[in-house]
């Protein structure tokens, strides 16, 4: 009796925290985090001031822990490569990209907010950079992992120095079709045929040059 008591409090306190974290994304994504006020909060989760301080102390909390758990969410949605090893190199890639653009078109708002975020006024702040580096690092080494079986095999300073590049592109690309979904609404999907024939192309040039060396 003593252990149901004390789980009722804490579930309350958790399902708290997740409708201030809720109504915090919808207000960034439509106001900015400058313009979200904590009587914004307040109306848009249904609950007090109160709970908003004693849960997360200010507003700069409650950013603090939507980035954090923006990360843990695009972590979990997102696919991991290896998932699609036993796939040759290329077709490995455009399974494994296209899985992630659909993870990315069906919760949109998780790009959009850590580049809103990234670039905004409190990009310097260190609960910021530390969630953004997170993402950006994950992201980076996923595109490295999905790039090094086409361009660097059997490594190589040319090849994996190729490769980091083109992972930056890929990053890239990602960032920039966040802000191109939310004003024109295309999707991350209808970048991967384009991409991965990108990709294809220079794979086909470069393996046509190393035979013409032999």
């Amino acid at each position: 009796m003593v252990r149901e008591s004390g789980a009722a409090p804490a579930a309350a306190g958790s399902s708290s925290q997740d409708n201030i974290l809720n109504a915090a994304r919808a207000l960034i994504g439509e106001k900015g985090y400058d313009g979200m006020a904590i009587s914004d909060l307040s109306a848009q989760s249904g609950l007090p001031p109160s709970s908003i301080y004693y849960h997360f102390g200010n507003k700069f909390g409650v950013l603090a822990a939507l980035l954090e758990r923006t990360f843990e969410e695009m972590h979990g949605l997102f696919p991991n490569p290896t998932s699609f090893d036993d796939l040759p190199p290329l077709e490995r890639l455009e399974a494994w990209f296209t899985a992630a653009c659909r993870s990315l078109d069906q919760r949109p708002d998780y790009l959009r907010l850590l580049v809103a975020i990234s670039v905004g006024p409190h990009k310097d702040a260190d609960a910021v950079q530390q969630t953004v580096r997170r993402v950006r690092d994950y992201a980076h080494a996923s595109w490295v992992d999905a790039l090094t079986p086409i361009f660097a095999p059997n490594g190589g300073k040319n090849n994996q120095a190729l490769v980091e590049q083109l992972a930056v592109l890929g990053r890239a690309l990602t960032d920039g079709l966040s802000v191109t979904n939310s004003f024109d609404g295309m999707s991350y999907s209808s970048q991967v045929e384009p991409f991965v024939a990108l990709i294809r192309g220079l794979a086909e040039q470069r393996r046509a040059t190393a035979k013409r060396k032999r």
